[in-house]
């Protein structure tokens, strides 16, 4: 158990970033440390080398100056100095004649110039006499085969070396409990985020789509990502939520069809008395309801690959305001036959980028939209009003239907405007009829599946545009808000 837990530990990012931390760390101390101890060894043996030249070369001219004597005296005074300093003069038979070394190796005194090693000595008049020293001397022979010795003690430089040992040490261990503190931090700051990430997620995949990954409001990285991927599922949560009101709205809306279909095949094949006429009626009627099913789901395949921003839907730039003019153009001839007025005023030279094909039937969605509710709703008005015309005293027709189609810019968009005189829509039910299958319920009487508005939006939202719904009083004024685009000569269609 010990072990699979140190195991786990192991594994984690917190165990490995302070461990490649340490290792950085404690390369980088033990470099710095050797490098200063290092430089500064070759530094103090320098000046100790050129210190005792430097004496060598006094006490030599002295020699020269006033013989022995002079010599032995400058000796003797500097010997009774406290510091670090070593002098030595002995006959030639190696006897000690002035200086303040009490001993050292036979074989020193029989070298020349600088020793190349640290020498073992003695010092005269020290208590213990058993205490050994070490220095770094320079030898001269003088005329008559006196010899002079000069050295410098290097004990300060032994002390700093235990002082950088120490300092050493203490580092080491000081890098380790660094570690050990940055590895409980990680720990509990960066892996308990990444714990809480992770339960979040195994409820999100637990069927909780509504769970968010938490987002502490420090603003690091987590946080960041924390929130891209809340922003990722609240989009999934949309389209799951989307499926699934697909989903019920195809097994309520397409139900009834599809049982009516069923029950009008069943009745007039149990008809004893049908004939040719019979059957091809109830034919022709089946053809029709399956036309209208295959509408509907073309439409459904449609709002799909729309709102999936597929990449085979090409943009280019296009003047919205001719392919305004030209849906009111077309739908001129059916407002005439229903007794509808439908005027437009759409200036060409309006480009917005989007795809013509989709942008066209979105207008034409809205035009057709806006006649059908709007020559119903007047002609229940006149109906209506001839049913209580005998109460009235004053008899006033209702207006006819009336549907204007217009294109404006304002503030870098071009706005698309839909008018009619129609029922309206209430102002809790505007954003409900975007939403694929809905109808509201004074006109689920009427021929329709409820997708047209779902289309119109779904191509809003390929081309970014807003959707606002606004009362005409009477009626309803639907407006989609385009970005504004400069035309180019290579990419702008034709009207």
């Amino acid at each position: 158990m010990a072990i699979s837990s140190i195991n786990k530990i192991m594994r984690t990012t917190a165990f490995k970033l302070s461990a490649i931390y340490l290792i950085i760390f404690s390369i980088f101390a033990t470099f710095l440390i050797v490098y200063i101890a290092f430089n500064t060894q070759v530094l103090m043996t320098r000046q100790m080398n050129a210190t005792i030249q430097l004496e060598v070369r006094g006490l030599v001219e002295r020699y020269r100056a006033g013989g022995l004597n002079a010599l032995v005296k400058v000796i003797e005074d500097r010997s009774r100095r406290p510091g670090a300093s070593l002098y030595l003069v002995t006959d030639f038979r190696g006897h000690y004649v002035a200086g303040n070394v009490a001993a050292l190796p036979k074989w020193v005194m029989d070298k020349r110039g600088a020793v190349d090693q640290a020498v073992t000595y003695q010092r005269l008049g020290d208590v213990d006499q058993r205490k050994q020293y070490k220095a770094v001397v320079n030898v001269y022979e003088t005329f008559g085969g006196y010899r002079l010795l000069v050295g410098r003690d290097i004990g300060e430089r032994e002390t700093f070396r235990k002082v950088v040992e120490q300092a050493f040490i203490v580092s080491g261990f000081l890098l380790v409990f660094l570690a050990l503190l940055a590895w409980l931090f990680v720990s509990r700051k960066v892996l308990n985020r990444i714990d809480m990430i992770a339960v979040a997620s195994r409820h999100i995949m637990a069927g909780q789509l509504d769970e968010r990954l938490p987002v502490t409001q420090a603003g690091d990285e987590f946080d960041r990502l924390s929130d891209s991927l809340n922003v990722m599922l609240s989009r999934i949560e949309g389209l799951m939520q989307g499926l699934k009101e697909v989903s019920d709205n195809i097994a309520h809306d397409l139900k009834t069809p599809l049982t009516r279909l069923r029950n009008r095949v069943e009745v007039t094949l149990a008809s004893e008395e049908a004939g040719a006429e019979i059957y091809r009626d109830a034919l022709e009627q089946t053809l029709e309801e399956s036309e209208s099913l295959i509408r509907t789901f073309d439409a459904l395949l449609r709002i799909a690959r729309v709102e999936a921003k597929s990449t085979q839907i090409e943009k280019t730039t296009l003047d919205i305001g001719a392919i305004a003019a030209d849906m009111a153009e077309l739908y001129e001839p059916v407002a005439e036959d229903e007794g509808a007025v439908l005027t437009w005023n759409s200036p060409s030279q309006q480009f917005i980028d989007g795809n013509r094909e989709l942008v066209s039937q979105a207008v034409a969605n809205l035009i057709d939209n806006a006649l059908k509710y709007a020559v119903r709703h007047v002609a229940e008005q006149r109906q209506a009003q001839q049913d209580h015309e005998d109460e009235q005293t004053e008899c006033t027709l209702p207006e006819q239907a009336r549907i204007d189609v217009s294109v404006a810019t304002n503030e870098g968009r071009v706005i698309l405007t839909v008018r009619d005189n129609g029922p309206g829509i209430a102002k809790e039910d505007r954003q409900r009829v975007l939403q694929r299958f809905v109808r509201l319920d004074k006109s689920r009487t009427q021929p329709g599946s409820g997708l047209g508005l779902s289309l119109v939006n779904a191509v809003a939202s390929l081309h970014e545009a807003n959707i606002q719904l606004d009362d005409n009083e009477p009626g309803l004024v639907f407006s989609i808000g385009f970005l504004q685009m400069k035309p180019n000569n290579q990419g702008t269609e034709a009207h």
